[in-house]
Order: structure tokens, then sequence, then C-alpha cells
């Protein structure tokens, strides 16, 4: 009999503890999916915003939204005002985008980029039609064209002149810095001055500083064409095609019957 009361006891003890439990779980999971239905706040971009924009200049183009917590990306800013005013765009925002905190960065981070491991840093000074208008960023990839007039051959190498030539002899050369003077720039296409109507981006009138990472073999060919040639940049992706590249002469522009022809 008293095993039998034991065993009753037993079991309403244990259905007991099993209901707490199941109540607490049940209280958790709700708790849980209240706090993700929780409104909060998110910085989304209104107006596109340039990379390399300021916070400041962000001030304009963002609007403040609610969004659920649970669909909240983990570095989503909040709150423009809580940000260091040094930080900024370090790619294009477009509108309807969370601003993330993975997506701002220092002025000095946006003004340099990193060196591939072995390479050298190498500056050479380009008018803005030699460097894609002057539109290059550190972080972008070029081509680099070598160009050269014609040279004299010594009698070892059989005498006479080189053809001109020009070559896309590098691809996807890191550009690491780009430094030129902003507050100078050439007149504006966009007609009689009103800046309504002044659409096309200026573009800078002097020379580019642009710092390029090479290996060392490629440093002396730079150089050489710094020296005594040309030198050319192309703003080239890395979904780029590299293929059907030559050294080309007045010969291959022109084909060299026509260019045989065109001699008196």
């Amino acid at each position: 009999m008293n095993r039998k009361i034991t065993g009753i006891l037993l079991a309403l003890l244990l259905a007991t503890v099993g209901t707490f439990a199941l109540v607490a779980y049940v209280q958790s999971a709700k708790e849980e999916a209240v706090a993700g239905e929780r409104q909060v706040d998110v910085v989304v971009v209104r107006d596109r915003i340039r990379r390399g924009a300021t916070v400041e200049d962000m001030r304009g183009a963002v609007d403040t939204s609610k969004v659920p917590a649970k669909v909240r990306p983990e570095d989503a800013v909040s709150d423009l005002g809580a940000l260091d005013d040094g930080l900024v765009a370090a790619v294009d925002l477009e509108p309807g985008e969370v601003l993330l905190r993975s997506r701002l960065v220092t002025a000095e981070d946006l003004a340099r980029a990193s060196v591939p491991e072995g390479m050298q840093e190498l500056t050479v000074a380009l008018e803005p039609e030699r460097a894609v208008g002057g539109t290059l960023g550190a972080g972008d990839t070029v081509g680099v064209v070598l160009s050269f007039e014609p040279f004299e051959r010594d009698k070892s190498q059989g005498g006479g002149k080189t053809p001109n030539m020009s070559h896309l002899t590098f691809h996807k050369v890191v550009v690491t810095s780009v430094q030129f003077d902003s507050n100078e720039s050439t007149p504006s296409l966009g007609g009689d001055g009103d800046d309504e109507e002044e659409d096309v981006e200026r573009a800078p009138s002097n020379r580019l500083l642009v710092t390029l990472a090479l290996t060392s073999p490629q440093v002396e060919q730079v150089v050489f064409a710094a020296e005594f040639g040309h030198i050319w940049l192309t703003a080239e992706p890395a979904d780029a095609d590299e293929s059907g590249t030559r050294i080309v002469t007045l010969g291959e522009v022109y084909g060299s019957a026509a260019v045989a022809g065109a001699q008196p």
C-alpha cells in the first residue's frame, strides 16, 4: 500500500515538474517571438550616395525607418549621429538599401589600397586624359599601355631607327592611391553656368599622381616609359578581356601595304 501511494506521489511530482517546464518553454518561445517582432530603427538610403561621401554629406540623403528586430542586419546603422564624423562611404550606396557599418571606412583607408604581397609601389604623373579622365580611385585595377617614339639603334643592333610602338603591356594592376588638386577643374560642359543644368561631371585640369602596385621588372619598364616614352592607363576590371594584344606599330594600325603605298 505504501509503495502504491509513493508511486502516485512520484507521478504527481513528475507531472507538476513537466507542466512547469512546458509553461517555461512556451513563455520563452513567446518572448523570443515578441522580441523578433519588436520594431527597431535603421538608416535607409533615399538618394544615391557616392563613394567617398562623408557622414555629414549623407544626412540629406537618408531616412530612418523601422523594421522587425529579427530582420535587422547585425551591422545596420540606426543613428547617423552615433557615427564618427571621419567615416566615409566605401562604395556607392543605392536608394533603398540599409546603411551598414561595414560599408563605411575612414577617409585614410579609402584614399589608399593595400599593396599585394611581394609588390612595390611606384607613382607616375599623368595628364587626366592618360588616366581615364581622372576618375580612377584607390583599389581600382588598370591596364598599363607603354608607348614609344622611334629610337636610334646602335651599330650592334644593326643601326637605323625603331618604329613607333605601343603595347598594352600589363593587366589588372592595382591602383593604391590617386592624388590631385580637386579644386582645379576645367569648365563644365553644362552650358551657361546654371547649376540646375550642369549635369556633366567636371574633370581635373592638372596632372594626377597615380600610384601603382608593381613587380620589380614592371617597375623598371614603367620607369623607362616615363623617362623616354608615354604611359596610358585603362580602366580594366576583373572581367576585362586581355586577349588579342600585341605590339602595335604604324604598319599594324593601317596595314603594312597601306603604309608602304603612302610613302613618297
